[in-house]
């Protein structure tokens, strides 16, 4: 089945209190939004946020009793599985999934239970990853959870919450940008904005952030010096690259050192195109083609967040790749 005719999947992350369970409340409670279904799981014998929610409208269901990142991964699949059910019987017209996880949920084992079913892989897709920060507790939280950090790193957008509480929010976006380069950064969203954040709707798609890498040479931004041994990596190539020895070298990559790779993510000039790559620790993303550069500027640019990974190796392991097979 064609990627266009998959259903998205929406992925809302973020740590506790940080106010993802608001933002929804916001978007299905201004404007009907048929064919919508949400998901969400809540830690602990009784959802509270499953009943802040329901009553706008939408179809929720509650993985309950649980985290969907370790227990409830079946139940997180049963429940997916049971939406697809009602849409091929015609008792849903299902368009959109919204899954928001606990506020102590590590994102990428949900990621790979969507990627690596069977037959929800040739059904859904992850359309987008948005991780709520609190601008009041954001960067003592990055720095002291390392589940903050990790819902960070798989990020394709940062919305900032509570800013009416603290507007000063530069030191907080710097740290962003240094754990997640490639993440859009947005504060004081609209209702309608969220909607089409949300939803998939605002044509932003998860590289652009990507092609606004300018810098020439490798640079590291992070590190042990804010307490977390988190950093970032940001490449930019001249070199087109040979698809099928860089994906080699990916696979082994991450083989070896999936849990130190929090994320990699980058568009890749194949010398035919451009290719997507999409990385969370040892899962990885369906490759996707783009039809065209959509830009004048056409070389790879490529970001890894690592934790505990010498970035000197990683490096040197980089530039003998690309010296070796960057010509295609």
């Amino acid at each position: 089945m064609p990627g266009s005719a998959r259903f998205p999947i929406t992925l809302l992350t973020g740590f506790l209190g940080s106010g993802k369970t608001t933002i929804l409340r916001r978007v299905l409670g201004a404007t009907a939004e048929p064919g919508v279904a949400v998901i969400i799981n809540e830690f602990g014998e009784v959802g509270l946020d499953h009943h802040l929610v329901r009553h706008v409208g939408e179809s929720v269901t509650l993985v309950g009793n649980g985290c969907l990142c370790c227990a409830r991964r079946e139940d997180l699949v049963r429940v997916l599985r049971e939406l697809l059910e009602l849409h091929d019987g015609g008792k849903l017209q299902l368009t959109h999934v919204i899954l928001e996880t606990t506020g102590l949920a590590d994102p990428a084992p949900i990621l790979f239970t969507v990627i690596n079913d069977p037959l929800l892989q040739h059904r859904c897709r992850i359309s987008r990853v948005l991780v709520t920060v609190d601008t009041v507790h954001g960067e003592l939280q990055l720095e002291r959870h390392p589940e903050a950090r990790k819902q960070l790193a798989v990020a394709d957008h940062v919305i900032l919450t509570k800013t009416d509480l603290n507007p000063h929010t530069e030191g907080l976006v710097q740290r962003i940008r240094e754990l997640n380069p490639a993440a859009r950064v947005h504060r004081d969203l609209d209702t309608p904005a969220l909607r089409d954040l949300l939803l998939d709707r605002n044509d932003d798609k998860v590289w652009r952030a990507l092609l606004e890498m300018n810098e020439a040479v490798p640079e590291f931004t992070g590190g042990s010096a804010h307490g977390a041994n988190t950093e970032s990596l940001s490449l930019v190539l001249d070199s087109p690259m040979d698809w099928n020895v860089f994906a080699v070298w990916l696979t082994m990559l991450l083989h070896a050192h999936g849990q130190e790779v929090l994320r990699v993510k980058g568009i890749l000039d194949v010398g035919d195109g451009a290719v997507l790559i999409n990385g969370v620790q040892h899962v990885i993303h369906p490759p996707e083609h783009l039809p065209e550069w959509p830009t004048q500027d056409r070389r790879s640019r490529i970001v890894f967040i690592v934790r505990g990974l010498e970035h000197e190796r990683l490096l040197r392991s980089l530039e003998t790749f690309q010296a070796r097979f960057g010509s295609s």
